[in-house]
């Protein structure tokens, strides 16, 4: 093989990605057969096999048990839409998360106790092993699993308040900043970075994903006076969603 030149296997999958694009190869249609893309491309058993697994894992193909392998219908990607914190009163977990007001969500959630991990602890400014107060999402838009959240708050600032448990209280429900500002913190800045990685199995199973699937990470945290008093990983499909910022000039 010269140099640049991409593997057979990469060149195969490659034309049946762009048969399935162009809808040369339609929703539920079956893949050709191992057998019938070694002779129609020439290739080799192994390399037929990498092939289909390379659409496999992209998300394009998927098995069904002693029937075959389908082309996967594509969904078109829908917006959650991200604004940084929204100080007037109202907010909720959802609308924290998605900005979009034409979308009407609801969510699940769980509260425990743990100790930060080496990394949380460093998001929060925290020693390894503070107590913290973890609560999970799960975000759904019209009864379908959007998004996961998994939020951390130091209990040095929660602690032995009202508004403790994210989700119980007189103002549980009310998203971080309403929350804070209630015991007297207030919030003024957030940041967040995004990043993609495969989704893990849980992830995936809770969203309606395919293993192997990419997610979209939003890291966020809040701080208030310099101080971070809330981080949280915000988990997305990326085959079914697309982020969008909305950002105010100053």
């Amino acid at each position: 093989m010269t140099f640049g030149e991409q593997p057979a296997y990469l060149r195969v999958a490659g034309d049946l990605r762009k048969k399935i694009v162009d809808g040369s190869l339609p929703p539920h249609t079956r893949l050709p057969s191992q057998a019938r893309i070694r002779e129609e491309y020439g290739v080799s058993d192994t390399v037929a096999l990498e092939a289909r697994k390379v659409l496999m894992a992209e998300g394009l193909v998927e098995g069904r048990s002693g029937s075959g392998t389908y082309v996967r219908e594509r969904p078109m990607p829908r917006r959650v839409a991200r604004s940084g914190f929204r100080p007037a009163g109202g907010a909720t977990p959802f609308r924290q998360e998605q900005a979009d007001a034409t979308a009407r969500g609801t969510w699940e959630s769980s509260s425990a106790q743990t100790e930060a991990s080496r990394g949380i602890a460093e998001r929060l400014g925290i020693r390894p092993g503070d107590r913290v107060m973890c609560t999970k999402y799960l975000f759904r838009d019209a009864g379908e699993p959007m998004m996961l959240s998994t939020s951390w708050e130091p209990l040095a600032v929660t602690g032995r308040t009202p508004v403790m448990l994210p989700e119980e209280g007189p103002l549980g429900g009310m998203g971080v900043v309403e929350r804070m500002r209630a015991i007297d913190v207030i919030v003024d800045n957030v940041t967040e970075e995004v990043g993609a990685r495969p989704g893990l199995a849980e992830e995936l199973l809770a969203l309606g994903g395919v293993p192997g699937h990419v997610v979209l990470v939003v890291q966020r945290t809040y701080y208030a006076s310099g101080r971070p008093v809330e981080t949280a990983d915000v988990v997305i499909p990326a085959d079914r969603y697309r982020v969008s910022y909305h950002l105010p000039v100053k």
